[in-house]
């Protein structure tokens, strides 16, 4: 499936696991499906919500090529390839595009925190080495640095392959100023779904959320109605989830998205280490918050 940006409602799709650990792939085909049969606009798969930071390299590409195969060309499954190292980064970048990733989200590179002329370079070089479309993915959180705004419009200028950038650093200026001064065809992309919809209201294109995973038909419908410029449907819809979207960052994602998908019996509830499952009382706001909003 071909595809020259990103606009409207993409869910970063959880990693199910088995009681043994291994990859759950009748769950994960399930929640695909899910997805798909909600009218999802696309996937992501191995990125934060994902738990790609505790996923081997083989791991990694099976969850791709399952997602590929699965999906059959229903919807564009994008796959997280970005790491701290760029030639890991260009490996799996390859390995996306030989097994029919539509397009691939990278991370800025975690723990060795890069100036932002590396940063440059970082993005350039995989850019370069693997044509295939590019989404940039700063979250200064999770990685412990900042792609600035001319950082992310020089590499949208100078690489016509980087089609985006997924912006979950909450800097409201910086943001604006990106969708301000970027090139024709770059999408910028909210990476929290809370801010989604004011976002879509200063120019964003769409989202790459968390609680799609388990409202995909409600949650889209917020983020279709914001991009048709239906601001107080879109109002209606945000707010009628906004608890738990809250809820989402209780505990550390993908902990209460993953309790939800339990709840709705989609999958186990299973983590990997340093991940834990919900605390109780926590569990418990979020089935009181989920049948408010008639999701169960």
């Amino acid at each position: 499936m071909s595809i020259s940006e990103i606009r409207g409602t993409y869910t970063a799709l959880v990693t199910p696991f088995n009681d043994d650990q291994s990859i759950d792939f009748e769950a994960f085909e399930k929640l695909i499906e899910f997805q798909i049969k909600n009218g999802i606009d696309g996937i992501v798969v191995c990125g934060s919500t994902g738990e790609s930071a505790t996923l081997s390299a083989k791991e990694k590409l099976s969850l791709i090529i399952k997602a590929v195969e699965h999906s059959n060309g229903r919807v564009p499954i994008i796959a997280g390839t970005g790491s701290n190292d760029t030639k890991e980064s260009i490996d799996m970048t390859v390995l996306a595009k030989e097994h029919g990733a539509d397009a691939v989200l990278l991370v800025s590179p975690p723990y060795n925190r890069p100036s932002q002329e590396g940063l440059y370079y970082h993005y350039k070089a995989i850019a370069d080495a693997v044509d295939i479309p590019q989404i940039l993915y700063n979250i200064p959180s999770r990685s412990g640095n900042n792609i600035t705004a001319s950082t992310q419009l020089a590499l949208a200028k100078d690489c016509p392959n980087i089609i985006g950038t997924k912006e979950a650093s909450g800097d409201w200026t910086q943001i604006m100023e990106i969708i301000q001064n970027r090139p024709k065809g770059f999408s910028v992309i909210s990476g929290e779904d809370n801010l989604a919809v004011p976002l879509i209201a200063m120019g964003a294109d769409g989202v790459i959320g968390v609680i799609p995973n388990y409202a995909p038909k409600q949650y889209k419908e917020a983020i279709d109605q914001a991009l048709k410029g239906n601001a107080k449907r879109a109002r209606r819809l945000h707010y009628k989830l906004n608890q738990l979207m809250l809820l989402n960052g209780i505990e550390m994602n993908p902990t209460p998205v993953k309790a939800a998908l339990g709840i709705m019996g989609m999958l186990k509830p299973n983590y990997r280490l340093p991940i834990l499952p919900m605390h109780e009382k926590n569990e418990k706001k979020l089935k009181r918050a989920m049948k408010r909003a008639k999701l169960i």
